[in-house]
Formats: C-alpha cells, sequence, structure tokens
C-alpha cells in the first residue's frame, strides 16, 4: 500500500459561507501552498479560521483526493478545481473516518480528529447540484491542531497515538 501523502493545500484569508444563510456566498481567493505552519490551539497561519476562537473543532480541515476526483466524475464537472471543496489539506493514502476522535501525528503535528467535515447545503452552490448527498459520510475530517509546527505537500508519516 501506498505511504499516506499530502497532495495539496489551500489556504483562504475569508469566509464564503459562514454566517451567510439567505444570503449570497462570497468569493475569497483560495491560494495553493507547498507548506502550511500549523500553530497549537490557533489554527493554520494565513487562514480563516487561524485564532477563530477558543478550541474551535475545526481549525484544520482534511479532505481524501480520491473523494475530490469521485465527486468531481459524478458531478461531470472536469472544470472543478479541488479547491472549491474549501478543505485546507488534500491528502490521500488516509482513511480520514478512522481519525475521528483520535489524536494522532501528521509528519510531527499532533491534531485531534473532533468531527467528520459534515456537508451543508453550501456545498451545492460550491460544487454543484447534487454534491452535498456525494459527500455524505465523507466530506473530511476536522481538527484541532495540539502542538505546532509545519505540513508540507509530499509523503507524510501518519501516527494514530489513541
Amino acid at each position: 500500500m501506498a505511504r499516506p501523502r499530502i497532495t495539496r493545500i489551500f489556504l483562504s484569508k475569508g469566509h464564503d459561507f459562514k454566517g451567510r444563510h439567505g444570503k449570497d456566498r462570497l468569493h475569497h481567493a483560495v491560494r495553493s501552498v507547498e507548506e502550511v505552519e500549523c500553530i497549537a490551539g490557533k489554527g493554520l497561519v494565513g487562514d480563516r479560521f487561524f485564532g477563530y476562537k477558543e478550541d474551535f473543532k475545526g481549525q484544520l480541515t482534511f479532505i481524501d483526493e480520491n473523494v475530490i476526483s469521485d465527486v468531481i466524475e459524478k458531478l461531470g464537472n472536469d472544470s472543478l478545481e479541488a479547491s472549491a471543496f474549501r478543505r485546507n489539506i488534500v491528502v490521500s493514502g488516509i482513511d480520514l473516518n478512522q481519525l475521528i476522535g483520535k489524536r494522532f501525528l501528521l509528519d510531527g503535528v499532533e491534531l485531534s480528529g473532533s468531527e467528520e467535515c459534515a456537508p451543508c447545503y453550501w456545498m451545492n452552490r460550491a460544487l454543484g447540484d447534487g454534491a452535498e448527498g456525494l459527500l455524505k459520510d465523507r466530506g473530511g475530517l476536522r481538527c484541532r491542531i495540539l502542538s505546532s509546527g509545519a505540513l508540507k505537500i509530499g509523503e507524510c508519516d501518519l501516527t494514530v497515538l489513541d
């Protein structure tokens, strides 16, 4: 089996959907980076959720590269970018649902898998009609950052602590 990999890292300084119920989405730029600094208890430096609130469950979010590919295929939209999924880190070779409720190390950064990134109705606006249903039970993983460090694109070491 292939080693776990971080394939993409995305940051955005603004919220497109949060607090926008009944309003149109905003269109904040999403930038792709090779490496990101994770700060314990705060989030990712340069991201919209950095320092959002104490003990926030979504200081960092993951999504599986295979899920992105599957959703793009089923929606029939080859021009859809991975950044449209509004998750921070795209991975391969990691079962994200198995990390819910677990503490784990990813390249030496200690994380706690707080909950699934449950898709909401906004995913239909961001990706296309039917996206919310396609992402059910595989929308990704929300995490708290327990120790500071950097994550970068490439093969990575994953150790589940509990």
